[in-house]
């Protein structure tokens, strides 16, 4: 068994200096040392093979020694994997303690924690576990180490303010600033003031250590009460870790593309010409752009011209089947050229063994959210140097590669931005404001944010929150619907439906809609497929609109014995509708919790669509007048609207619909529509709206 670093034991040997900004910077590092390998395992020697076994040492020692310690580590360096195995092995989870790693992706936390357990010859669940949203993998007498996402670990304190069973939380893949990872953060830091004994590692691969440093050194006033060399430091540590990838050549395009698009096909050609045999990805910035590319490429495949013959064209995006993902993940036949077409999923969550060449088209697709028309667009921006230099890194994995970069040099040196925008500052802030109150945290906006969220975005929230009774004239969640809507994980205006329906008498069917709701998507579009995919809905079509149908295809998933083969015949995603029969079962139980009754309203679909309203009559729109292009207007704030072409909806055009969200694309699109009578609008919310001849207005 390897010697660790044990908290309180000697220091170890390795060269470590203090740099002028108070944290420690790790220098050099001894070789590890040579073992022939006999007893251990073949996994003990991948183990050891890691760029950060070597600094196993260094690292134990700034965590016992450091309150905060900032790791960046290059992608493969292995410190999702190991970190928290050498944590266990140096006791921090000893005594009943635990040592959390978060993560921003649900993906990720199952496939590290399966690792994990692997590599320590568990099964999942026992030493080893994990917890995302809507399902727990652990088992408290147990497990030691917990891997969970940034948004799983924020709601455990609501039950535990100071998360007192944790003795280490890591916060992996902090450079992705998602919206949760920075609050976590902060509620990190503000947890600290009251545990000075929580260690806390913030762990990325791009990550601006000083900044981060900066961010958690304590303030002169909160250590009024701690000696200036206490121990742990109040200084955070800065730890850089070597990754193993290997070279991987730049090279930049001459001129400025007009079509990165039809740029990206043509390199992949020439690569296939050109160079020697390893697989291709290539980073596009959606669905509609891969699946172009898609077509493109396998049109010359099946050309039988010589030079695309060998190439095996796939795509890759979050709303694929397991089927299909299985087929970008398994080894690439022999004889044959892999390309994967995906979308920035592919940067730092997933890894795929076997490509040389990358193609970096600069460009990926965002979300942003403007609070005062309330539309969320998704933008095609250009990507950040951070994001250049993990794409590039995804060709020297197992061989020096190659980068093929689709925009000038001149452009990435002087024009790039360096980072990318947070999640924080770009999204609806609804879901973060009505955590931080059931936190006990009144005081928003004075709240320590890592980048601060826009005003406008924060008072858009508020209101929001206030109009559906959650929040009370001070601010304060109500009782008990406030504290109610925070115990439920989901958008609050879905959880106000779910609590309405309560009353109405329907919660039976509104529980199997807001679990559909919770899932990307139940359907799966078949490529070439569109009439066949468009009769299949039909089949399960109800004139009220989407949210009725998803009941048609639940039942019908359930009649069928949730069989796969039932889902593949009528275009659904099975492992989402398995998702959504394991959510509808969650949901209920915590409904039971609460004390709330089950009951259904035996299909009387209008009792059913108040209930909706409920929690989303700010949603509303009306079809304008002699529209004969589906135009509807908001009825709040008059914006141009659409029902989305998913939508079962599409050209039907009832007169009065409430959406569930809103996307601006090349319109601003409505998704998930149901038709309304707008008298149901004064019922449910006479405090929001005011009738005004022709139309309902805003209050």
């Amino acid at each position: 068994m390897a010697q660790f670093w044990r908290p309180g034991s000697e220091r170890p040997r390795a060269t470590l200096v203090d740099d002028e900004e108070g944290g420690v910077l790790f220098v050099s590092a001894p070789p590890p040392s040579s073992s022939s390998g006999f007893g251990h395992s073949s996994l003990e020697r991948q183990r050891q093979r890691l760029p950060v076994f070597k600094y196993r040492d260094a690292i134990l020692y700034l965590v016992e020694n450091h309150a905060t310690t900032i790791i960046v580590g290059e992608t493969g360096s292995g410190k999702t994997t190991q970190i928290p195995q050498y944590l266990k092995e140096a006791g921090w989870a000893e005594g009943g303690r635990v040592v959390a790693c978060t993560q921003p992706r649900r993906l990720a936390v199952q496939s590290v924690a399966s690792r994990v357990a692997e590599e320590m010859g568990v099964k999942i669940g026992e030493e080893v576990g994990y917890t995302i949203r809507f399902e727990d993998q652990t088992n408290p007498s147990v497990t030691v180490i917990k891997f969970l996402t940034d948004g799983v670990l924020i709601r455990e304190m609501m039950d535990d303010p100071l998360l007192t069973k944790y003795s280490v939380i890591m916060v992996d893949e902090a450079h992705e600033r998602s919206m949760s990872t920075d609050m976590l953060l902060g509620l990190l830091k503000k947890i600290q003031r009251r545990r000075p004994e929580l260690r806390i590692i913030i762990s990325s691969a791009t990550i601006e250590a000083k900044s981060m440093s900066t961010f958690f050194k304590a303030r002169k006033k909160d250590l009024r009460h701690a000696a200036e060399d206490s121990v742990p430091s109040h200084l955070p540590a800065v730890l850089s870790v070597e990754g193993k990838g290997y070279t991987v050549e730049i090279h930049y395009v001459e001129e400025p593309v007009p079509d990165y698009l039809q740029a990206a096909v043509g390199t992949v050609l020439s690569i296939n010409d050109k160079e020697p045999a390893g697989d291709i990805l290539v980073f596009l910035t959606g669905q509609d752009d891969i699946d172009a590319a898609v077509k493109l490429l396998r049109e010359d495949t099946q050309d039988d011209r010589r030079r695309t013959s060998g190439l095996l064209v796939l795509p890759l995006y979050s709303g694929l089947s397991r089927v299909d993902q299985d087929l970008v993940f398994a080894p690439t036949p022999k004889g044959k050229r892999k390309v994967v077409i995906s979308t920035n999923i592919a940067e730092t969550s997933l890894t795929l063994e076997g490509v040389v060449y990358v193609v970096d088209s600069g460009f990926s697709k965002q979300r942003f959210y403007n609070p005062i028309s309330d539309i969320e667009s998704l933008v095609v921006t250009p990507i950040s140097k951070a994001s250049a230099r993990q794409r590039a890194g995804r060709a020297g994995r197992i061989q020096p590669g190659k980068c093929f970069r689709l925009y000038t040099e001149e452009y990435f040196l002087k024009e790039m931005p360096t980072e990318g925008i947070p999640e924080m500052q770009r999204s609806n802030l609804v879901s973060c404001v009505i955590q931080l109150k059931a936190l006990g945290i009144d005081n928003i906006l004075g709240f320590d944010w890592l980048a601060s969220p826009p005003p406008e975005a924060m008072v858009r929230a508020l209101e929001v929150l206030y109009s559906l009774g959650i929040l009370d004239e001070d601010a304060k969640l109500t009782s008990p619907i406030g504290y109610q809507v925070a115990e439920i994980p989901l958008d609050p205006m879905i959880s106000k439906m779910i609590l309405s329906a309560c009353n109405f008498g329907c919660s039976e069917e509104i529980i199997t809609i807001a679990a559909v709701l919770s899932v990307q998507s139940i359907w799966v579009s078949m490529w070439g497929a569109q009439k066949e995919f468009d009769e299949v809905k039909l089949r399960f079509a109800a004139a009220e609109g989407d949210h009725v149908t998803y009941l048609n295809v639940y039942k019908g998933f359930l009649n069928s014995g949730k069989s796969s083969q039932w889902c593949y015949k009528n275009y659904l995603n099975y492992q989402a509708m398995k998702k959504v029969v394991d959510v509808r079962e969650q949901l209920s139980r915590l409904l039971r919790r609460l004390g709330l009754a089950l009951k259904s309203c035996e299909k009387d679909t209008q009792i059913l669509r108040k209930a909706i309203i409920a929690g989303f009559f700010a949603n509303s729109c009306h079809l304008e007048e002699y529209s004969y292009n589906g135009l509807y207007k908001t009825v709040r704030s008059s914006e141009e609207v659409y029902i989305h072409p998913s939508s079962v909806l599409f050209r039907v055009n009832p007169k009065w619909v409430v959406y569930h969200s809103l996307v601006s694309t090349n319109k601003h699109y409505m998704r998930n529509v149901i038709a309304i009578d707008p008298s149901w609008l004064i019922e449910a919310a006479p405090h929001f709206y005011q009738v005004r001849t022709p139309n309902l207005a805003p209050c």
